[in-house]
């Protein structure tokens, strides 16, 4: 509800027609990126799908660049939401898997445009880095508790011995950004996010075809042995 004394700006029928355009662009190209990958990525032909000419197009994307930086930022913030939504709800470290898994199935081409092979020539800009932390602090915030659900820092000294991990940890931080946590919970979240993303690349990749195996079930082991 508006305030007394305030107007609340309504969207012009330019302004909505605009959104519009810019998002049956943007779905244009995920569906270019799901069938010749990212690098693959054309301004030009997704004008000529939508019976544009290419600089009418470019008024909405300045070029290729502009147009994968709004994708990545897309899929950083479903990520950051699926997440937020996990934790908000009491989620641990388990939890959180789950939801990362969730949703990298739910869209491949948008996972392996956040983690897989970088798009030769690209540089994403600054801000893309917040939306990143926003998801490794809601790591962080799950990997401060152990598996029985006490604080994972406060266990016997011989459960959290210092590794030389932990050392260099300790000087090697600013992934993790402003956030808090002491080493031996830096390391949990760093195992955390390594072997995950390991296991959901080569499953997303097809790389378990054939093996006879579950993917679903290796998963789990892991989200067990990293909870424990």
């Amino acid at each position: 509800m508006a305030v007394a004394g305030e107007e609340t700006r309504r969207e012009t029928p330019r302004e909505r027609y605009r959104a519009q355009l810019r998002a049956e662009i943007k779905e244009r190209a995920w569906e270019q990126i799901a069938a010749a990958g990212a690098p693959g990525l054309s301004l030009n032909a997704i004008a000529k799908q939508m019976g544009m000419s290419g600089p009418a197009l470019y008024r909405y994307f300045a070029g290729r660049d502009e147009l994968i930086t709004e994708l990545i930022r897309d899929a950083y913030r479903g990520l950051a939401d699926a997440l937020r939504t996990a934790a908000a709800s009491g989620a641990g470290l388990p939890e959180l898997g789950q939801a990362l898994r969730a949703w990298a199935l739910d869209d491949p081409q948008r996972y392996f445009l956040l983690f897989g092979t970088p798009v030769p020539g690209y540089h994403a800009p600054d801000d893309t880095t917040v939306i990143a932390s926003e998801i490794m602090n809601a790591l962080l915030d799950a990997a401060r508790w152990a598996g029985d659900g006490s604080p994972a820092d406060d266990r016997p000294a011989a459960a959290t011995e210092e590794s030389p991990l932990d050392s260099h940890l300790a000087g090697h931080r600013q992934w993790a950004g402003d956030h808090p946590a002491p080493p031996a919970t830096l390391r949990r979240a760093l195992h955390f996010w390594t072997r995950l993303h390991g296991v959901l690349s080569l499953e997303l990749a097809g790389h378990f075809t054939g093996m006879g195996l579950d993917p679903a079930a290796l998963y789990e082991h892991e989200l067990r042995h990293l909870s424990r």
